[in-house]
C-alpha cells in the first residue's frame, strides 16, 4: 500500500493545489467527467483488447480513490470493435456524441485506420494505446492531429529488431506478413529498416488473417536461403509460422515486434515458440518500485496474471497522461463551460502536460508536443524474448537498464 500511495502522490497533489471552483463548477461538481475506451474486448483480438480495458479500468479506480477530476470522478464510456473495422466506425460514431472529453483505444491498426476521421472532425482527442501501425499518427499533419499515441510505433520496433538482428547476423531475413492494415504497414517498416542496412529481404510472403497452413511459404524462404523470419501479425498466424517451421525441421529464429507476446503465439506454438524475440516497452517483471506496485495492483484486482503485459501497461500510463493533462484546464477561455470540455482544449492540454508523469512503461516529460503525436521513442524499447512459456529479457544488459525509467529522446 505505501508503493502505491507514492505512485498517486503526484495526482493528489495536482488535486489538492486547484483553485477554489467558480459558481459553474459548483454547479457540475458531481458530473462525472467521460472517457471513451474502444478496443476488441471479444473476438480473436481479445486476448491483448481486454488487458488495455483493464489497464485503464485499473487507472480510473486508483484516480478516483483520490478525487477523481477535481471532485468529479471519471467514468468509462466502453465500446467494443470485436477487430471489426466497420463495428469500429459504428462504435466511433457514437462516442463522440456521447460527452466523452476525449478516447483511449484501439488496439488493431485496420480497425483504428477506419475510424481515425471520426475523431479527426469531431475534434475529440484519440489516444491509441496499443496499435501500432505506423500511418496512424502520421494520417494527418500534426499540428492538427488529434490521434495521439502511446504505443510503440513499429516505424520504431523494425529498425530496433533489424539492428538486433544485424548484430546477431542474421541477414538473410524473410518476412511473413498478413494482408491487413497492420501487416501492410509493418512490411513496409521491415523493408525500410533492412535498407538503411543495406539488406533486403531474401523472400517476402503475404497471408491472410486465419490461414492454417504456411508450408509452402516457409518452404520457398528456405528455399531463398533465409536464416531468421521477421513475421507481422496479431493473432494465431505467428503460431502458424512457428508450427510450420517446427514440422519442417527449419531451425532458424523468428523475431518480430510485441504481437510474438501474445497467448495466440505462445500457446498456439507452445514448444515451437522458445526463443522468439521481440521489441517490448514493458515486460512483467518487478524490476523497479512503480512495476512492482503496478503488477501487485492488478493481480489483486483481477486475480489473475496479465495476458498482454504491455497492453495493460501502456492503457494505465495512457489513462494516467489523460488526467494530468485535463488537470491544466481551467473554467473559461481554457476550454471548459460550465463543466464541460472542449476538444481543442483537451489537445492543447495533452501537448502541453505541465507535470512529469512517473509511469509503469517509461518517466514521461512532455510526452507529446504540437509537433510529435508519439509518446514512445526508441531509446525505451528492450528485446523479449520467448523461454519456457513467458516472455523475459532477452539481454541481461536490458535487464538491468530497465532498473531505470526510461525517457522521451
Amino acid at each position: 500500500m505505501p508503493q502505491r500511495l507514492s505512485r498517486l502522490l503526484p495526482l493528489a497533489l495536482c488535486l489538492a493545489a486547484a483553485v477554489v471552483l467558480p459558481p459553474a463548477w459548483a454547479q457540475a461538481a458531481a458530473k462525472p467527467v467521460k472517457i471513451g475506451v474502444i478496443g476488441p474486448f471479444s473476438g480473436p483480438s481479445s486476448d491483448f483488447g481486454n488487458p488495455m480495458l483493464h489497464g485503464v479500468q485499473l487507472a480510473v479506480q486508483e484516480i478516483n480513490a483520490v478525487g477523481g477530476y477535481l471532485g468529479r470522478p471519471l467514468e468509462l464510456v466502453i465500446k467494443d470493435d470485436q477487430g471489426n473495422p466497420d463495428i469500429g466506425l459504428k462504435n466511433s460514431q457514437e462516442l463522440v456524441t456521447e460527452g466523452v472529453v476525449a478516447t483511449i483505444g484501439f488496439c488493431n491498426t485496420g480497425v483504428a485506420q477506419k475510424s481515425l476521421d471520426v475523431f479527426q472532425t469531431a475534434q475529440l482527442p484519440l489516444i491509441i494505446p496499443c496499435a501500432t501501425g505506423t500511418p496512424l499518427t502520421s494520417r494527418f499533419p500534426a499540428a492538427e492531429s488529434y490521434i495521439f499515441r502511446t504505443s510503440a510505433r513499429d516505424a520504431i520496433q523494425a529498425p530496433f529488431v533489424v539492428d538486433d538482428l544485424v548484430k546477431r547476423g542474421w541477414t538473410k531475413v524473410a518476412i511473413f506478413a498478413d494482408t491487413t492494415g497492420y501487416g501492410d504497414a509493418g512490411l513496409k517498416d521491415v523493408e525500410a529498416a533492412l535498407a538503411a542496412k543495406q539488406l533486403k529481404p531474401v523472400h517476402v510472403a503475404r497471408f491472410a488473417l486465419g490461414v492454417k497452413n504456411l508450408t509452402k511459404e516457409l518452404t520457398a524462404a528456405r528455399g531463398a536461403g533465409a536464416n531468421a523470419i521477421f513475421s507481422y501479425t496479431v493473432g494465431p498466424e505467428n503460431a502458424v509460422i512457428a508450427n510450420g517451421k517446427r514440422d519442417l525441421k527449419w531451425d532458424v529464429p523468428q523475431v518480430g515486434a510485441w504481437p510474438l507476446s501474445f497467448p495466440f503465439f505462445i500457446n498456439g506454438a507452445k514448444a515451437a515458440a522458445d526463443g522468439a524475440l521481440m521489441a517490448q516497452t514493458f515486460i512483467a517483471e518487478p524490476s523497479n518500485e512503480r512495476r512492482a506496485s503496478f503488477l501487485t495492483a492488478y493481480a489483486r484486482k483481477y486475480q489473475q496474471k496479465i495476458a498482454v503485459p504491455m497492453a495493460a501497461a501502456q492503457s494505465y500510463d495512457t489513462t494516467y497522461l489523460l488526467t494530468y493533462a485535463l488537470f491544466s484546464i481551467r473554467d473559461g477561455k481554457s476550454g471548459i463551460r460550465d463543466g464541460k470540455f472542449g476538444g481543442p482544449a483537451v489537445k492543447a492540454a495533452l501537448e502541453n502536460i505541465p507535470r512529469v508523469y512517473y509511469g509503469v512503461v517509461a518517466t514521461y516529460e512532455r510526452p507529446f508536443s504540437k509537433d510529435d503525436k508519439d509518446a514512445i521513442s526508441q531509446n525505451m524499447l528492450v528485446m523479449g524474448k520467448v523461454r519456457n512459456g513467458a516472455i523475459t529479457f532477452a539481454y541481461p544488459e536490458d535487464a538491468r537498464r530497465n532498473l531505470f525509467m526510461q525517457r522521451k529522446q
